[in-house]
């Protein structure tokens, strides 16, 4: 946190991709250093709420110097409500980026899962763009037919798609699209809910597959501070001594194997 200073980034664009969900581009310094799987904290302008949302990088623009967050509303009365009001020209205070980002160097030569679903989809878009792996496969999973992204996605690998009531693609979930297009891979990059990324890591660790998850959705306040975002890890933290890990400061990305979800 030493070197990543509060920002007031400006507004550029925003609109609706879904209902609940909105995709915002903010002018930011954090552009210049940010990677895949990395995230920024915003502050809402609402003094009664003292510790920002942690919301993940979906795209990374260094020449215009600007990011790409794409973000669920999670209720009234909330800072995500209040980033949905923004407009363009509207400043949002910032911190970033943060967190460890993919390991891209490990695809190179491999085939890949790039694998999403539901709000840990965005953070994959970025990935997919940048992995210099052998064969990109992008297994997306959604609750209906308002796939936000797909498009964009189908621009950077070949895309499967699961969704919960079967209006597109594969019916379920993202296990259920690997089965019946009978998928393979070398190395898996996933980020999305908790009981999603538990199925890939045992998959994963069932087939002997290295594979990277981000558990970005556990996250609080992304600076530290609640510890809301505590997991439990194999080996013993530095400073506490015990297993446990914060996915804010630690993370959010873990090989799957060094955390229990």
């Amino acid at each position: 946190m030493a070197d990543r200073k509060k920002e007031n980034a400006v507004v550029i664009s925003q609109e609706m991709l879904a209902d609940g969900i909105f995709s915002m581009w903010l002018r930011t310094e954090a552009s210049q250093m940010a990677v895949p799987g990395q995230f920024i904290s915003m502050y809402t302008n609402d003094g009664t709420k003292l510790l920002p949302r942690p919301i993940s990088i979906c795209e990374i623009d260094k020449e215009e110097g600007a990011l790409r967050v794409v973000y669920r509303v999670t209720g009234e009365n909330t800072g995500t409500k209040q980033f949905s009001e923004c407009k363009p020209g509207d400043t949002i205070p910032v911190i970033g980026p943060l967190g460890n980002g993919f390991p891209l160097e490990k695809a190179e030569g491999k085939k890949a899962f790039l694998m999403g679903g539901g709000i840990g989809v965005p953070p994959i878009l970025e990935l997919a763009k940048q992995l210099n792996a052998a064969e990109k496969q992008i297994v997306m999973g959604y609750r209906d037919a308002n796939t936000f992204l797909k498009e964009q996605f189908e621009a950077n690998g070949t895309v499967y798609v699961s969704t919960e009531d079967g209006s597109v693609g594969t019916k379920g979930n993202v296990m259920d699209a690997i089965r019946e297009n009978g998928l393979t891979a070398d190395i898996i990059y996933a980020c999305g809910p908790t009981p999603m990324l538990r199925a890939i890591k045992n998959f994963a660790e069932e087939n002997g597959i290295e594979c990277y998850i981000s558990l970005e959705e556990k996250m609080a306040c992304g600076i530290g501070a609640c510890l809301a975002c505590v997991c439990k890890s194999k080996e013993k933290d530095h400073h506490t001594n015990v297993h446990n890990k914060r996915i804010c400061k630690d993370g959010p990305v873990f090989l799957s194997t060094e955390v229990e979800i």
